[in-house]
């Protein structure tokens, strides 16, 4: 398999374990009554499979596209002291400027 298929499916299920977790936290703590709907309910799987496949799509998009991003974040590039050679920039002045 490709490396960057495999970084998206790795990094996609990272969101999908967020997902499974943050439903579980609010089917746990019963966020607005969510707890008390689900399960006086006739379809009560179909309720919670689609708050984990809407959460897993927005916390897998999140997880890869962060990761996508941070891939240019290299820190090595930082252990040179070196600033600029600090070199003055010589101005010219016109004739009207020296009034």
């Amino acid at each position: 398999m490709p490396d960057h298929i495999a970084f998206i499916l790795r990094h996609g299920l990272i969101g999908f374990a967020l997902a499974l977790l943050f439903v579980a936290m609010l089917l746990a703590f019963d966020v607005a009554g969510l707890w008390h709907l689900v399960t006086h309910t006739a379809d009560r799987p179909i309720a919670v499979i689609m708050l984990v496949v809407f959460f897993t799509i927005t916390f897998g998009a999140v997880q890869i596209g962060y990761q996508i991003m941070m891939l240019g974040d290299d820190h090595d590039d930082d252990d040179d002291d070196h600033g600029g050679l600090r070199q003055p920039i010589p101005i010219r002045l016109n004739d009207t400027d020296r009034r």
